[in-house]
């Protein structure tokens, strides 16, 4: 089988993560064990996770000229994916998060955008090309919102189904009139809540059905170790997660975002699509730092054979 072709517009980041036994409350100083230095951002995240599930992936995006973005094009680029529109910014850092992570997989992140910031609409219409030669086209919320609107625009005007990641969360207002274009929508529950200016004490099943209402072909809602909702059409169905021993939960979203994304472009149904991300993702929670915890498509498929039915229910 030809392998599906993804176009991921989104932020790079390097990620910076402190590993301490709690994670502070303000005005506290802990003592971290130790410091991990690997690539990070949400788009760079899932323009990994959907390389190493299978896919041909292109990256649209920003670096600075500095230390950090040379490492990100490089890193990009050992992961065989194509960096022609990565633009680099002169006298303007690239992204960084700063990252702190307790033993029990639990976290907190500040992010400096650095050029993510200057990714503009003229920088998705010049990979027009690319985008036109793509199966899906995978977005994200750490870049300019105008950015997506116009990557969205491009996608539509050519034809090619959109996949987002409404992270992080944004108000309902400012997405106005964007989700009834989308194909695929997947929030976790405080980001659905978000978008439907609702109070987050829904269900989880009741936000994804209110958000497939809104026009958005399937809504795929992550709730962590409670599973997936997935709501297409006037069907919802539950996808379990397996249980797991989570070491580190950063990047998990974005392994089933990316995930998600081969297996919608390859062709599945969204339900198995969700069984196979969902797989993904539990793999990735038991190994430390984002991008070196996403896993490979042969190990995917495996822990799929394995995990499947249960995972379907």
């Amino acid at each position: 089988m030809a392998r599906t072709r993804i176009v991921v517009i989104g932020s790079c980041h390097t990620d910076l993560t402190v590993v301490s036994e709690h994670l502070p409350v303000p005005g506290e100083t802990v003592l971290g064990s130790r410091l991990m230095r690997a690539g990070g951002g949400k788009g760079a995240n899932q323009a990994v996770a959907a390389a190493r599930a299978g896919a041909q992936v292109a990256f649209v995006g920003k670096v600075g000229d500095d230390e950090f973005g040379r490492a990100t094009l490089a890193n990009l680029r050992r992961e065989g994916i194509s960096t022609e529109y990565v633009g680099v910014e002169e006298q303007t850092p690239s992204g960084v998060a700063l990252i702190m992570l307790d033993k029990r997989g639990e976290n907190l992140i500040a992010v400096a955008p650095g050029a993510n910031a200057r990714l503009k609409p003229a920088d998705v219409r010049g990979a027009r090309r690319a985008i036109q030669a793509a199966d899906l086209v995978l977005l994200q919320l750490e870049i300019p919102l105008e950015t997506v609107r116009a990557a969205v625009e491009v996608a539509r005007a050519v034809g090619v189904r959109v996949l987002l990641n409404p992270a992080p969360a944004l108000p309902r207002r400012a997405l106005a009139g964007l989700l009834a274009d989308l194909d695929y929508l997947t929030p976790n529950a405080g980001e659905a809540a978000a978008l439907l200016g609702a109070s987050g004490q829904e269900r989880p099943e009741a936000l994804a059905r209110a958000l497939a209402r809104t026009g958005v072909t399937a809504v795929f809602l992550t709730s962590g170790a409670r599973g997936v909702c997935v709501c297409e059409e006037a069907k919802c169905w539950r996808v379990k997660a397996p249980r797991v021993r989570v070491v580190d939960s950063v990047g998990a979203g974005d392994c089933f975002a990316g995930t998600l994304a081969v297996a919608l472009a390859e062709g599945m149904p969204a339900r198995r699509a969700a069984g196979f991300a969902t797989s993904a993702a539990a793999l990735s929670v038991q190994k430390a730092g984002a991008q070196p915890s996403l896993p490979r498509r042969e190990a995917i498929d495996r822990f799929f054979r394995r995990h499947g039915r249960a995972i379907l229910g």
